[in-house]
């Protein structure tokens, strides 16, 4: 009989429903009935395409005893990390604070007031290279309970003081963004991989949100020529490698080795739309065929009905990872015959002894075909074969934040109409009573509230269609959620908290300035105060951009590969954002500027008939001798319009 998920929204609590543990959501009735039992709370914290998520469940969640154990002595919370991340956050800091690393699948205990006494991962179901099953965690944790209540006190009380301590960003520096940005690139070259590109070792992230901040200082000499080798070197590498889906486009979590052979086959909404963003910024033939590939997988497979974009496609298929992917010999053989089989083997790197496991492997293009026509022959053939596999499956939740993030990719690649219809689903269904929420699915809007990184990358989003469009209602959409983000969200010390002062108070208010898989909550919203205020000239929005800025300026200087998109943004504060109007009449001419304009990363361009009084950037801005124009503007200081590409490209920034 389904338990109390069947009624979520969510996805991923739906794979617990059928669950033998009697599991709430997170709420205040858990805790309440953890008080009425003086039972603990058993918090697990996972997300729909984690792969050792679903093994734990398995192992664990849907045994028959360990259930029973769970439900006798435990109160049992499931936590979807993408729809409450400020739960996450909290949690998360416990966990790293108490185990020296984090991830997911998460398991906290907690007291009656959420404060957490035990934290950690994956726990296996029988006892393994040291490690204690999750029976033996359990059985440990109720017996302190009730055994040593005042050393469970005394640790819960110490960890709460602690987490509440994080919501205040310490440090200073002497430096100035002028030199953070360009010690940035020196300490991104010294951690730069000379042999694979990328950064660190393996696993390998993809690093799009600092590959936006190298492009948009590439160029010229000194540090402009390293952040161009870096920017060139990665997007290349990992387009030619086993993490980019070589048949259907977009690319995989992470590369589980360094030199982006075999990736974590899960593939990730925010992932592909920053990549979507950055690939098409990049300004090469591979960078736009990848960019269009990206786009090309969005619309397929992560479209929704109601015109959003779905979270994520599972790792696993037919009960393991990555079999919806990999091939072998024979299987090229069969689908293709053995010309096109034996050559297709030759240029995906498909081997005998393979790259992946039992004799299958990733495919790779380490090389452009020879014969552009076969391959696009065998590109095709491969991929109406893969689509008879059993597919991987999806979290089809709409999170506004990554939903943001996929408008801004697809303006900039030139995908405006699903932009635009993305962007309708966001305000239409998650604007509730004027404010914003965080998730939806089919068409029906959930409860959690919209947390910063929500405000910040929406409002980016809308700024970005506006610009596509040269519709003023989406610059007065993006100026509504920047307007309840300063009211509701802002530090006192110029920075900003991730929640609302007005939402579900937690053990802290969480508040983290550091990049992850996806754009802080302040580096976004520095993103969308910025752009914003290089339309509409506002004073407000840029002093609130620098006073965040202000908060982030130790983590960049320190760890700018957590840094990356504040560094974007520090970049076009420093000289002031590239700001271009494109005049004129539709057509050829009109499109040529606007296209050269957008390939300056960062530029925040908007194109459209004649002036408009409703867009300031667009005031006053007229034809010339009847012909489209380009005005170039940058820190309030503006060029004579231009109507060549070439008067262009020398008008825009080097």
């Amino acid at each position: 009989m389904p338990n109390r998920l069947a009624a979520s929204l969510s996805p991923y609590l739906q794979q617990h429903k059928d669950n033998p543990v009697d599991w709430w959501e997170w709420g205040p009735e858990p805790f309440a009935e953890a008080r009425r039992l003086d039972i603990p709370v058993l918090l697990s914290v996972g997300y729909a395409a984690c792969h050792w998520c679903h093994v734990m469940a398995h192992e664990s969640f849907e045994d028959a005893a360990t259930a029973a154990y769970m439900n006798e002595h435990f109160v049992n919370i499931k936590v979807d990390r993408e729809e409450r991340p400020d739960v996450d956050a909290v949690y998360m800091q416990a966990t790293t604070s108490m185990t020296g690393h984090g991830g997911w699948p998460m398991t906290c205990v907690l007291d009656h007031d959420g404060s957490p006494f035990f934290a950690g991962t994956y726990f296996p179901d029988q006892p393994r290279h040291g490690q204690p099953s999750f029976g033996q965690v359990l059985q440990a944790l109720s017996d302190a309970w009730h055994t040593r209540g005042d050393e469970v006190a005394r640790v819960a009380a110490t960890l709460r003081e602690h987490l509440g301590s994080q919501s205040s960003l310490a440090g200073q520096t002497e430096l100035t963004w002028p030199e953070l940005l360009e010690g940035a690139v020196v300490t991104l070259a010294r951690e730069f991989d000379q042999q694979s590109a990328g950064f660190g070792g393996a696993p390998k992230f993809p690093p799009s949100m600092v590959l936006e901040y190298l492009l948009r200082i590439s160029g010229g000499d000194g540090a402009g020529t390293e952040a161009r080798r870096m920017v060139d070197a990665t997007l290349e590498a990992m387009a030619r490698g086993g993490i980019h889906d070589q048949l259907g486009g977009g690319f995989a979590r992470y590369s589980v080795d360094r030199e982006w052979v075999v990736p974590h086959f899960e593939k990730m909404l925010y992932d592909n739309a920053l990549l979507l963003r950055v690939y098409a910024e990049w300004g090469t033939p591979l960078g736009r065929r990848v960019a269009d590939g990206i786009a090309a997988f969005l619309l397929a497979e992560l479209r929704t009905p109601e015109g959003g974009f779905a979270s994520a496609l599972d790792a696993d298929s037919e009960g393991e990872e990555g079999t919806f992917y990999v091939w072998t010999p024979a299987q090229l053989a069969a689908v293709l015959g053995p010309d096109d089989g034996a050559w297709a083997a030759a240029l995906l790197s498909v081997t005998e002894a393979g790259t992946f496991e039992r004799g299958a492997s990733t495919l790779q293009l380490l090389r452009d075909p020879d014969d552009p026509e076969r391959w696009e022959s065998v590109r095709r053939r491969l991929l109406e074969a893969r689509a008879t596999r059993e597919r991987p499956a999806r979290d089809d939740k709409v999170v506004a934040a990554w939903n943001g993030l996929a408008i801004s990719g697809l303006c900039r690649a030139g995908y405006v109409a699903a932009a635009v219809e993305a962007g309708e689903l966001l305000w239409r269904v998650h604007m509730v009573d004027g404010r914003l929420r965080r998730v939806s699915r089919d068409g029906v809007v959930g409860a959690p509230a919209g947390v910063l990184e929500d405000h910040g990358c929406v409002a980016a989003g809308f700024v970005d269609l506006l610009s596509a469009t040269g519709d003023p209602v989406w610059l007065h959409r993006a100026g509504v959620l920047l307007e309840a983000a300063l009211a509701h969200f802002a530090a006192p010390d110029g920075g900003f908290f991730d929640t609302a002062d007005d939402a579900e108070a937690l053990v802290a208010r969480p508040r983290d300035p550091s990049d992850n898989a996806s754009p802080s909550g302040l580096s976004a919203m520095v993103h969308a105060l910025v752009e914003y205020a290089a339309v509409t000239g506002s004073g407000r929005h840029r002093d609130a951009a620098e006073s965040a800025l202000a908060a982030v300026a130790v983590l960049a200087e320190r760890a700018p590969r957590f840094a990356g998109w504040s560094l974007a943004a520090a970049e076009s504060m420093v000289g002031g954002p590239v700001e271009v109007a494109v005049v004129g009449p539709p057509g050829e001419e009109r499109d040529a500027l606007e296209r050269r304009a957008r390939q300056h990363p960062g530029a925040v361009v908007v194109a459209a008939d004649g002036p408009s009084d409703d867009i300031p950037l667009l005031v006053g801005r007229e034809p010339v001798d009847g012909r489209p124009a380009a005005y170039v503007c940058r820190n309030l200081v503006c060029q004579r319009p231009v109507t060549t590409l070439d008067e262009l490209s020398s008008a825009l920034p080097r």
